[in-house]
């Protein structure tokens, strides 16, 4: 029997009382299993963190002794207990290290994804489905009729200009993704990384990604403003650029309202649109889907009458 609170939204988080964990807690907790490490998934300060090796490292980066009392690392598909809880982690494809939550008990699996995307990413794990009763996803650009370009063909719009091109971007999985996409498509460009992010490229690297042609940002070479080049900058730094007349200004996300007002438009999300919800659904063939991180409306009533769909926060 399907458990309806086997996992609760709280305050503190997505709370299973049967294993007494959190999963992607809000605020400290004894046990935590994260999904991944943006930091609105990874807070510092949980006693004990399960995840996988990679988190590990972008969270040791980002907080340092703060990170976690102590982590429990586990590999993809290894599964391991939480109290009564079997729990097994499976690659979500959001990010490197990303984790979709599986959770058995009493003879019912509850999948949880966390942040996941369909799209191909070889800057990432794949993403692996498995059949669950109940699928708790998130549905943060769950809009029907909602998708998203190929990203091939969107980071070919940088290569329209020569003028030097400010890059704005989330310092943790999307840089990354960025870099190897302009070193793929757009060879000619010579891209330099601000401070901020540079860290997280190296840690990619040293789990196998890459190596990828990407230099440490130089403000002399922003100054004499050569050609074919693109300053990968983090989001703080793009909107302190912001009267700068020099560069061509290109903003990546799936959010229109984050698009570069007057400059490129890159539209390149790291979560799934609505045929990927629609196609993870499919894949997994759960009795129940509950919502979370967005609107499940739409979800609700293109399922109706043939799938219940319960939405969490």
């Amino acid at each position: 029997m399907i458990l309806q609170d086997f996992i609760v939204s709280t305050r503190a988080g997505l709370y299973c009382r049967y294993g007494d964990f959190y999963l992607d807690a809000r605020q400290p907790a004894r046990i935590a299993i994260i999904s991944h490490a943006h930091a609105d998934h990874a807070i510092p300060g949980n006693g004990q963190v399960f995840c996988t090796s990679a988190t590990r490292a972008f969270m040791q980066h980002r907080y340092g002794p703060m990170a976690a009392g102590s982590f429990s690392c586990r590999m993809y598909g290894e599964p391991f207990m939480i109290g009564k809880v079997r729990v097994t982690l499976l690659p979500a494809g959001h990010m490197l290290g990303s984790a979709m939550i599986l959770m058995e008990f009493e003879g019912i699996r509850y999948l949880y994804t966390g942040d996941f995307k369909t799209q191909e990413d070889a800057t990432c794990e794949r993403l692996e489905a498995v059949q669950a009763d109940v699928l708790i996803t998130e549905s943060t650009f769950a809009r029907k009729g909602l998708t998203h370009p190929q990203p091939e063909a969107e980071i070919r719009r940088l290569s329209e200009t020569q003028h030097p091109i400010l890059l704005g971007a989330y310092a943790l999985g999307k840089s990354q993704r960025l870099v190897h996409l302009l070193n793929t498509y757009c060879p000619e460009k010579r891209i330099l990384v601000h401070s901020g992010i540079a860290p997280f490229m190296k840690i990619y690297e040293s789990f196998g990604k890459g190596p990828w042609k990407w230099e440490p940002y130089n403000t002399k070479i922003a100054k004499r403003g050569e050609k074919d080049i693109v300053y990968l900058v983090t989001p703080l730094s793009f909107k302190s650029y912001s009267f700068d007349l020099n560069f061509v200004r290109a903003f990546a996300s799936g959010w229109e309202a984050l698009q570069s007002k007057g400059g490129i438009k890159l539209f390149l999300s790291d979560h799934s649109d609505w045929q990927g919800i629609i196609l993870l659904i499919k894949t997994v063939s759960p009795k129940e889907v509950w919502t979370l991180h967005g609107d499940g409306a739409d979800l609700k009533e293109f399922f109706a009458g043939s799938l219940f769909v319960k939405i969490l926060e």
